[in-house]
């Protein structure tokens, strides 16, 4: 895929082929369309939780208006028969500049989950960030991958012993770099889960992680062998809820309702997963549990950007979650430039939130943006079509983004800089 003579093209024209014999995409090419579409294949759910943002989900919007503020210059008569799409990051070649973002609870879209994005990348050579609220353990999901590129995200434990146990299992499996979320040491308000009182983890979900590691699991032993709190009030819904935590527990589902270890597990994780007290200097513990670049995602000041550079860390990424944690805050493409220009070409930038298109992936790049990390389009076609869905929305915004770069008269990636792009 890094070197074609037009990959944007025969992603187009097997399309078009296909339907001359009456076969049709899996899922829509419009970004417009394809939220439609997965809204319809969705729970009430599992569309709020993916598809909600914070408070008035102004920040989402700013997302997109940022964005959009930029628009292409295209350049005429340049050679661009033949197009690069590679990049270069932490001294490995990616065949494009387009990375799955870690994005947690894949079950709720899709029974597959994990493993149908991961099937899908590896398939196309995008590397996929394993979320630390996977569906399925970091090692089965690696060992679908193969030696397809693969990135671990880290939420920060309260648990030092934890955070240490998941960074080295991260790197056993392979790896390539790891990703510490910054933004999420508490849940941001989020109106759409709130008003169905619907948070999936406290069902079990999206929890793999963490039981399947060792120190959280002793954890919930020593919790679920502790005197008895208060118990929950017994309803249908509660009967259904143990039930859901004690089917996706590992282990026997009669003896795991009989060791009451699921719901302790749940119990466990809302005591573990944040860390709000956690400060520049404690980065350096990951430092020495691991020797895979660090890179720091929910960067949005450039004063943190900086201190981030003095601390030693390979790369940042400018994200605002997807406007899924701070209502009110700055879109992710009007952080970007300032960042990088205060980074310096130091350490790689890269760019997430508000991405649907190929057009977006070429703006994000010529603004100094080394990646782009997409989320939300891939699990929408998640969501309508398993792995073909995911398979055909990445494929379609990396087919864009080869014919954008074509159009707008640059034969390679590197190639893309400011001049590339006006502010309107």
């Amino acid at each position: 895929m890094s070197s074609s003579a037009g990959y944007g093209r025969s992603a187009q024209t097997s399309i078009y082929r296909g339907g001359a014999t009456g076969s049709k995409p899996a899922v829509p090419s419009s970004a417009r369309e394809l939220e439609a579409a997965a809204r319809r294949a969705m729970s009430a759910e599992a569309w709020a939780y993916i598809a909600g943002s914070a408070g008035s989900e102004s920040t989402a919007r700013a997302n997109r208006t940022s964005l959009d503020r930029w628009r292409l210059v295209p350049r005429m008569l340049r050679d661009v028969s033949t197009r690069d799409l590679s990049i270069e990051l932490f001294g490995r070649r990616y065949d494009t500049p387009v990375i799955a973002a870690p994005v947690g609870v894949l079950e709720l879209a899709h029974k597959e989950a994990d493993f149908a994005v991961a099937k899908a990348t590896a398939g196309l050579g995008v590397p996929f960030v394993f979320s630390n609220q996977a569906s399925v353990p970091m090692e089965s999901t690696a060992a679908v991958m193969g030696d397809a590129p693969h990135w671990f995200q880290l939420y920060w434990s309260s648990s030092d012993e934890l955070v240490a146990s998941l960074v080295r299992r991260a790197e056993a499996s392979g790896a390539q770099a790891i990703v510490i979320t910054l933004d999420t040491h508490m849940l941001g308000w989020r109106p759409r889960d709130l008003d169905l009182a619907y948070l999936p983890f406290i069902r079990g979900m999206g929890l793999a992680q963490y039981t399947s590691d060792p120190v959280f699991r002793e954890l919930v032993r020593e919790r679920a062998a502790a005197p008895a709190g208060e118990k929950p009030r017994v309803t249908p819904t509660a009967v259904r809820t143990l039930f859901d935590m004690a089917r996706r527990y590992p282990g026997r589902f009669g003896a795991n309702l009989r060791s009451g270890e699921p719901r302790a597990a749940v119990e466990t994780f809302l005591d573990v997963f944040s860390r709000s007290s956690l400060e520049w200097q404690h980065i350096e513990f990951v430092r020495q549990h691991t020797a895979l670049p660090i890179v720091l995602k929910g960067v949005q000041h450039v004063d943190d950007a900086k201190r981030a550079i003095q601390i030693g860390v390979d790369g940042i990424v400018v994200s605002n979650h997807g406007g899924r944690q701070v209502d009110g805050a700055v879109g992710s493409a009007d952080a970007l430039v300032p960042i990088v220009d205060a980074v310096a070409g130091r350490v790689p930038v890269l760019f997430d939130s508000g991405v649907r298109s190929g057009a977006d992936i070429v703006k994000a790049l010529a603004l100094g943006a080394a990646a782009v990390l997409v989320g939300r389009p891939y699990v929408y076609g998640l969501s309508v079509a398993g792995e073909a869905g995911v398979r055909e929305v990445l494929r379609n915004l990396v087919a864009e983004l080869d014919l954008t770069l074509g159009l707008t008269g640059h034969a390679s990636i590197a190639e893309l800089t400011r001049d590339s792009v006006v502010a309107s």
